[in-house]
């Protein structure tokens, strides 16, 4: 009888931890939606998307309808099976470190340093390496903003 009573106050208090835990998480702060995809997907002209119109946004996508999975398929699916391996995911990334070391690695050391690596987030914007508009730089214009 002491041992079920110890399994289930060590339960419960495994059960306590994780909802504190969940509910202390930080919220990923919510990206606010280029206009050109509201305008497309905003069925109701509320100017948000609702969960069913932001589901029509996601299977519009690139991921969802296969051309990123073809893409990286086409490139380096080096046994032509159809799928990526573990050596080729690996290969995938040691390719897409390399470009990002080739485009943002100004003092040609080999890493990024702190600015490098902000130069390289900045240059993503809200949605992409592109952002909603076009490239990121000094001489880019602001990123519009939703009101989403």
């Amino acid at each position: 009888m002491k041992s079920k009573t110890t399994l289930f106050v060590l339960a419960s208090l495994l059960g306590a931890v994780s909802l504190a835990t969940a509910e202390d998480a930080p919220k990923r702060p919510v990206r606010p939606l280029p206009p050109e995809l509201l305008k497309k997907f905003d069925k109701d002209g509320d100017g948000k998307l609702s969960e069913d119109e932001r589901a029509a946004m996601r299977a519009a996508g690139p991921v969802k309808n296969g051309e990123l999975e073809k893409k990286m398929l086409e490139k380096f699916d080096t046994d032509k099976d159809g799928k990526l391996s573990d050596e080729e995911k690996a290969a995938a990334k040691a390719a897409r470190e390399k470009e990002m070391l080739e485009k943002f690695d100004a003092d040609k050391d080999g890493k990024l340093s702190e600015e490098e690596r902000k130069a390289a987030r900045d240059s993503f914007g809200p949605r992409g390496p592109k952002g909603p508009k076009g490239p990121k730089g000094p001489d880019a214009p602001p990123a519009p903003a939703a009101g989403n």
